[in-house]
């Protein structure tokens, strides 16, 4: 099931509800999240006894059986590795997102960093940036000696993380991709304990990768066995299984759209690679690939285009960082797939507006369902801009990028409302953040309302995600000029219906600069000159409040957060409803 549903869809006097140019729709729809209770106790007892059972007999004689003298073939890896990850892997430690981890002294019976970095171990997508830096003759040591440790703790017996199905499937991917770097060796014993732990693999995927969680997580578990039959000989029954396990893997994890279900950028740059080197392999052994995985890619590049900036880099959205542009252009060259940016994507719940060198990025929709998304923002109605190669207004990003740069306090304040650039009422955020990282109560409900016009774009949404807690309804309005050098903005509170009166409340309307970016406040505190290093020269006006300049940061996509500045306007939401009307303009 996915993440929000439709429920109504009505057109407005003025527009007819078809659809125009690049699908965008004229009118407005509303939009309601599903019931976000996450997984029930029964589900939760049910996960746990299921991973007792690895420990099992019982589960080790199901893994059991042939295993491959080789593989049929090495699929190519078109996508290139961190080279200074493997750098630093060649110098004798790990690299992740600023932590460092000795080769010698890795355990992977008990590894003590973590999670995201233990996945990135346990995945073995080390072996793409080890292979980034070294010849085969130079990373096949290392890449050896690392696997062995890696047999000798889990080779046995499964357990999480290393067994988890998304993570036992990047493996299979990893491993099959860059069998030079793990079978290079001349001792058979150790060869023929590799070929085995993938068949191992393969056969504990076949049995869990209905388990693992719908969206990406599922998906990589049945591209991993999908890849296994290719590779292994005697897969014809398995890739049979796989097809049909994937093809239902894309049709619950992708919203029609394109746009994958947790709705985070990264994920769906993941998704994407993830679908390309399925490709691959398809490629290697000369055959066809499935409809679903071709039509898959085909919708999933298009939405992860809609939110490429100027420069071809990735939105701060959802908790993603600025994806580097490089990485996107690879992976979408890899995907084989040639496409327009998606500028409307209502499932997904991203829309774009771009004329003459200006992209405009807005969320929205509602939030992620909780069970869907470990770094679901509360960031319905917020903006990105980017001017040509350079971004003007961003959001903070990287809650989803914890390591040495993003401590687990401040990735949990990077998914407030007030990380991005949007209203804030009464220092709430939209959608309530609870004690233990999940997506409380909020937004429900975003009605949205996009026209297409002779002098530029038009978008009215609005989002019900401070009624019940404090009885107004927030609706922005965003219009765009037909040459990108303007783009006006009205933020409304209104009083939400049957609710009772209630005195003044504070409002800070936050926009979070990039970059690079120098603001200059006006002498009437109502305007600010916005200079962008090496760019063009923006103007800021407010027509209500008072406008100040407050630190802020900005997280690239690296995980490393960068001091920048934020346009903070200062005002008040008063019983019968209130409004601050706001202007980009370009004047240099």
């Amino acid at each position: 099931m996915n993440d929000y549903r439709r429920i109504a869809s009505r057109s407005t006097p003025d527009a007819a509800p078809e659809a125009g140019d690049d699908g965008i729709e004229q009118g407005k729809r509303l939009i309601r999240v599903a019931d976000d209770k996450g997984l029930s106790l029964a589900q939760k007892i049910a996960n746990q006894f299921y991973l007792l059972s690895w420990k099992t007999p019982i589960h080790g004689r199901k893994l059991r059986g042939k295993y491959p003298l080789k593989l049929l073939a090495v699929p190519d890896d078109a996508i290139p590795g961190d080279g200074r990850a493997g750098a630093a892997m060649r110098a004798g430690y790990f690299l992740f997102r600023g932590h460092k981890l000795p080769v010698d002294a890795l355990d992977f019976a008990k590894l003590s960093v973590g999670p995201a970095f233990a996945d990135y171990l346990h995945g073995f997508r080390w072996l793409r940036d080890l292979a980034s830096s070294a010849t085969r003759e130079q990373g096949a040591p290392i890449a050896e000696s690392i696997m062995r440790k890696w047999l000798a703790a889990h080779h046995e017996t499964p357990s999480e993380p290393a067994w988890r199905a998304d993570n036992a499937g990047w493996r299979l991917l990893f491993w099959t991709a860059h069998a030079p770097l793990i079978l290079s060796s001349s001792d058979l014993v150790y060869r023929s304990l590799v070929l085995n732990c993938i068949a191992r693999t393969a056969r504990h995927l076949d049995r869990s990768a209905d388990k693992a969680p719908m969206g990406l997580p599922r998906l990589v578990a049945w591209c991993g066995i999908v890849a296994a039959a290719l590779l292994i000989p005697g897969g014809a029954a398995r890739k049979l299984f796989g097809e049909a396990g994937l093809k239902r893997a894309i049709d619950s994890g992708f919203h029609p759209d394109g746009g994958i279900v947790s709705r985070s950028p990264l994920a769906q740059l993941e998704a994407v690679m993830l679908l390309s080197m399925l490709r691959a392999v398809y490629d290697v052994r000369r055959e066809a690939p499935p409809a679903c995985l071709t039509e898959g890619l085909n919708r999933a590049v298009p939405a992860l285009l809609g939110l490429a900036h100027g420069d071809g880099g990735l939105g701060n959205w959802q908790g993603s960082g600025a994806i580097d542009p490089d990485l996107v252009s690879a992976i979408v060259a890899a995907s084989q797939v040639r496409a327009r940016p998606l500028r409307q994507a209502r499932d997904w719940g991203y829309q774009r507006i771009a004329a003459g060198s200006t992209v405009l990025q807005i969320d929205a929709a509602p939030p992620p369902v909780a069970r869907l998304a470990e770094a679901g923002c509360a960031s319905t109605g917020a903006i990105e801009i980017s001017d040509g190669p350079l971004r003007l207004v961003v959001n903070c990003g990287g809650a989803a990028l914890e390591g040495a740069w993003i401590p687990r306090d401040l990735a949990q304040g990077l998914r407030t409302t007030a990380a991005h650039s949007t209203l804030i009422l009464n220092d709430n955020n939209s959608t309530a953040l609870l004690p233990d990282g999940t997506l409380g109560k909020g937004v429900t409900e975003v009605e949205l309302n996009r026209q297409e016009l002779d002098n530029g774009s038009r978008l009215d949404l609005s989002h019900d995600g401070y009624v019940r807690r404090l009885g107004y309804v927030h609706r922005r309005l965003l219009m765009m000029s037909g040459d990108g050098k303007e783009i006006r903005g009205e933020d409304m509170l209104t009083p939400a219906e049957r609710r009772r009166k209630r005195g003044k409340q504070p409002v800070q309307l936050r926009f979070h600069l990039a970059l690079g970016v120098e603001p200059t406040l006006t002498a009437d505190n109502m305007g600010a000159l916005l200079r962008i290093d090496q760019g063009a020269l923006w103007q800021y006006r407010t027509g209500a409040g008072v406008l100040s300049v407050e630190d802020s940061l900005w997280v690239d996509g690296d995980g490393r957060p960068h001091p920048t500045k934020q346009l903070v306007v200062t005002s008040e939401a008063l019983p019968g409803g209130s409004s601050i009307g706001w202007l980009f303009k370009r004047v240099g």
